[in-house]
């Protein structure tokens, strides 16, 4: 997350996808208080759920031992979710593209593209253990 940005909420879940009801819930209560429009609430919702999915499944591969973080960043001008797991990251300077003839019938990969054509902009760290995707208000 970007320095000007200061964190409003954060929570800590479990790698285990029953745990996406609190991160939709976090979603909807940040989106109601900064005051985000129904057409851009959909966006936020569909890009935080698959960041934090990619965490769970990818990152932590899973483990409900290991903890999956989101944290909310606010500026007078945007907004930021900050997702951080426990693995090793990946390499997300060379994904393959979804789109390509050879991608488009796998089932899996389409996640930080969804990212990508959702959020203003999305920010991974160095190790690839985080992302942040950025909502403009």
């Amino acid at each position: 997350m970007k320095e000007d940005f200061t964190i409003i909420e954060r929570i800590r879940i479990p790698s285990d996808h029953s745990s996406l009801k609190d991160v939709e819930k976090l979603v909807d209560a940040v989106c109601a208080k900064l005051n985000v429009d129904e057409d851009n609430y959909g966006n936020v919702l569909i890009a935080v759920t698959e960041a934090v999915n990619n965490a769970i499944e990818h990152g932590n591969g899973s483990i409900s031992a290991l903890i999956v973080e989101v944290a909310v960043g606010d500026t007078t001008h945007s907004f930021c979710f900050s997702i951080t797991d426990e693995g090793l990251g990946f390499d997300y300077l060379n994904l393959p593209d979804p789109t390509a003839p050879e991608n488009i019938l796998k089932e899996n990969g389409r996640g930080i593209f969804l990212m990508k054509n959702l959020a203003d902009e999305v920010e991974f760290n160095e190790k690839g253990n985080n992302v942040t995707v950025y909502f403009n208000k």
